[in-house]
């Protein structure tokens, strides 16, 4: 008769990493800025309207549109804090 064997230990289940986690390790690699601020470069492709109409936006409001953008983009970060 074959010795009995002893099971195998359970395997660990691996968690999935948490969005906030894995969101957390994508802006690490940005360059940082003081401030607590990280420099995001990209580009952004928009209807030929919608790139006017904030062009228009940001010669209203005397500003450029990068500071324009960045306004709507942490406007839109900070309405979405609660989200899950």
């Amino acid at each position: 008769m074959p010795p009995k064997r002893n099971p195998a230990p359970p395997k660990k289940a691996l968690r999935k990493p948490l969005t906030e986690e894995r969101a957390r390790d994508a802006i690490a690699r940005e360059e940082s800025i003081p401030g607590d601020k990280v420099r995001m470069t990209f580009r952004v492709v928009l209807a030929r309207q919608d790139a006017e109409s904030l062009a228009a936006r940001a010669i209203r409001e005397e500003k450029n549109i990068v500071t324009l953008v960045t306004e709507i983009l942490e406007a839109a970060a900070a309405m979405g804090q609660g989200d899950p």
